[in-house]
């Protein structure tokens, strides 16, 4: 089914479905709080979809690369996944239950354990906790917590709790160096802290970090530097927690983003794409951690069957498939075209991602207007992406927004990310034919040309990366 352009189906439109549309649109605005975020940036209302496509309860029908925040594997509406919860249903078991043992959790847990690298699954034990990501954190916390008994955590700036230590980037290196020598630096900072030579940090009950940031500014750490962080944790015996809240199931390349590095954790936290589109949130640790006393953690929802039967087609379809794999083939193709747009618009300040897990920042060039207004003269030199000083570009969180506006106006659904909000994001299925992926890089080189141009002469005439 071939995906139109908005322009093209908007007077095609029928009049009771706009209505529909907008009424439903007109009732959430009113009900909703001020922290809704997707709901305000894509103002669609969703009504059936499958795979990559969306359709809207006005007819139209976008490209979805935004993907559950990386939920959706598969995609959407999934046959292995809706086959999956239809078998559960039809079963008559229960659909949801305390830790007990059923058939549906004993296949998700053979399943999961079959794809965690093996130095951990030797040695792990699992712990079913609430159904989203927060509450496998916390629930990861408390464990190594009460394992070390200590209390504090080590966290990277853009990643959430503790904001304690830097992660090492390139493009805009904390430390003013990027590449290997801000990788170093940022080693060696977060070295210090597992010390506790700064006053006032005790020595921490462990580090979490994200193999690709998600939600900061997808950043993917260096191989090297995960590798260094795991020896520096394993001297000081302090657990280290690594996050695979968006990278895991294949989206990096590999079916965990952590065995890009070769680094096996001692604590793994699970969530969204394992749940095979429904919420289901895991904590997979060594088994000496294993402290917990009887009773004395309970959670209300960790017995979700259909999030499990799920789960577990979609960690059977994404290995016997080699998804990952594709996801990694694919994905430095489309980095490599998207890397083209940073030669053309000067507003592109870095493109960079892993497999399936893509990142636009989009800077403000010297010169360039702080908001949508043009300004006179221009940018008549080639695209930079340094100022006069040699730093990176103020982050520009406006024309991500705009972007992502345009996007969906070109039947393109995006997100955004970043401490500066300035990250368009893209987080496909990992069923994305090759198609599909021209028509998303055609369809975001358009919008970001149209910015570019809005903004005054700041590009040479956009090509298709």
């Amino acid at each position: 089914m071939p995906v139109k352009l908005l322009a093209d189906d908007a007077d095609d439109m029928a009049p009771g479905a706009r209505t529909s549309h907008e009424g439903t649109l007109r009732r959430q605005c009113a009900r909703d709080p001020a922290a809704r975020t997707y709901a305000r940036a894509l103002p669609i209302v969703p009504v059936r979809a499958r795979g990559l496509t969306i359709e809207g309860a006005d007819g139209r029908r976008y490209l979805d690369c935004l993907s559950g925040a990386g939920a959706l594997a598969l995609g959407h509406n999934h046959p292995v996944v809706l086959e999956a919860i239809r078998r559960v249903l039809d079963s008559g078991a229960p659909l949801n239950v305390p830790d007990l043992a059923t058939p549906v959790k004993d296949a998700f847990v053979a399943e999961l354990f079959r794809t965690l690298p093996p130095g951990l699954a030797d040695r792990a034990r699992l712990r079913f906790c609430g159904p989203v990501a927060t509450d496998a954190l916390q629930t990861a916390c408390e464990l190594v917590s009460a394992a070390t008994g200590r209390t504090s955590l080590i966290t990277f700036t853009g990643a959430g709790r503790v904001k304690a230590a830097e992660p090492p980037q390139e493009h805009r290196c904390p430390f003013g160096a990027g590449d290997e020598r801000g990788a170093d630096l940022a080693a060696r900072w977060a070295g210090s802290l597992l010390d506790g030579t700064r006053p006032g940090v005790p020595r921490p009950a462990g580090v979490i970090v994200e193999p690709v940031q998600g939600e900061g500014e997808v950043v993917p750490v260096p191989d090297a530097w995960l590798r260094r962080m795991r020896r520096l944790t394993a001297d000081r015996s302090v657990p280290l927690i690594v996050d695979e809240t968006q990278t895991g199931v294949g989206r990096t390349g590999a079916f965990w983003a952590v065995e890009h590095s070769g680094v096996t954790p001692d604590v793994m936290i699970l969530s969204r794409a394992i749940g095979g589109s429904l919420p289901l949130a895991v904590v997979v640790y060594r088994d000496d951690l294993d402290v917990w006393v009887s009773g004395g953690h309970g959670d209300t929802f960790p017995g979700n069957q259909l999030a499990m039967a799920a789960g577990t087609a979609t960690l059977v379809h994404v290995r016997e498939n080699d998804l990952a794999e594709r996801a990694a083939d694919l994905g430095a193709r489309m980095l490599s075209r998207l890397q083209g747009l940073t030669e053309v618009f000067a507003c592109v300040g870095d493109v960079r991602g892993r497999g399936l897990m893509m990142g636009l920042e989009l800077v403000r060039p010297e010169g360039w207007p702080s908001d949508d207004r043009r300004a006179p003269g221009g940018h008549t030199g080639p695209p930079t992406r340094s100022d006069s000083l040699g730093g990176p570009l103020p982050a520009a969180p406006e024309l991500a927004a705009t972007i992502q506006s345009e996007c969906l106006r070109r039947g393109l659904i995006v997100g955004l990310g970043g401490r500066h909000s300035n990250v368009v994001r893209l987080l496909p299925p990992l069923t994305i034919t090759d198609e599909q992926a021209a028509a998303v890089l055609e369809r975001l080189a358009d919008a970001v040309g149209a910015v570019a141009r809005r903004h005054g002469p700041w590009a040479t005439p956009p090509c298709a990366p």
